[in-house]
């Protein structure tokens, strides 16, 4: 079991917390973690781009003029593509970017990136975070009391809209729930702020 120093909003230690080594301290696999970034950012892509081709665009129903003697180049259509207000030629259509891994990969991926903060000692293990309204400063207050970097991930168990709130305008710095973490996340945040019970829960369900 990997122990880890549990500390308040004030950054200092109030005990220890023993989590498993399955989730918090496996040899991170560079190549799933690789495959899991990937994956989320050609799925954030919308796809949605889209032109008109020939057939699309209005107008253009007859010849604009006789295929010879005229001195012209022929047409056949004043939409072609080489007229002003023609189609697009092989422009770009809806698609989807997604990109699908396997769940063990997925899982694989997401204990490498939780156990490779706990080795760089980038994660940090709040005992609590109970915030009675909506206040920037105090949020603020316990990221610079905790010394973390410019980006911060905070991790709770559960929908905390309070907390989320308060942080949302903090640059820098993004809040989530333990079933919506991912890879990119973790790695891209220079410290994991997790409260302790969302650990606990990261055990139960990825050990």
């Amino acid at each position: 079991m990997a122990n880890f120093s549990v500390v308040d909003v004030n950054g200092k230690k109030v005990s220890d917390i023993e989590l498993s080594d399955a989730v918090f301290a496996v040899e991170p696999n560079v190549h799933a973690m690789h495959l899991a970034v990937i994956s989320y950012l050609a799925n954030q892509r919308q796809g949605t781009q889209s032109t008109l081709t020939r057939s699309e665009v209005s107008g253009g129903g007859r010849k604009p003029w006789r295929q010879k003697g005229t001195g012209h180049a022929r047409q056949g259509s004043t939409r072609s593509p080489q007229w002003t207000h023609g189609g697009i030629a092989l422009g770009p259509k809806p698609r989807t970017y997604s990109i699908a891994i396997n769940k063990k990969v997925k899982r694989l991926a997401l204990v490498s990136a939780l156990s490779a903060k706990a080795q760089e000692n980038e994660l940090v293990i709040l005992d609590d975070f109970k915030l009675d309204a909506i206040k920037t400063k105090e949020v603020a207050n316990t990221l610079s009391n905790l010394e973390t970097g410019k980006k911060v991930l905070i991790v709770l168990p559960e929908k905390n809209d309070i907390v989320y709130r308060s942080a949302r305008n903090i640059a820098g710095v993004k809040v989530a729930m333990t079933n919506t973490i991912n890879v990119y996340d973790l790695l891209n945040a220079n410290t994991v702020v997790m409260l302790k019970d969302a650990a606990t829960k990261l055990e139960e369900v990825y050990a």
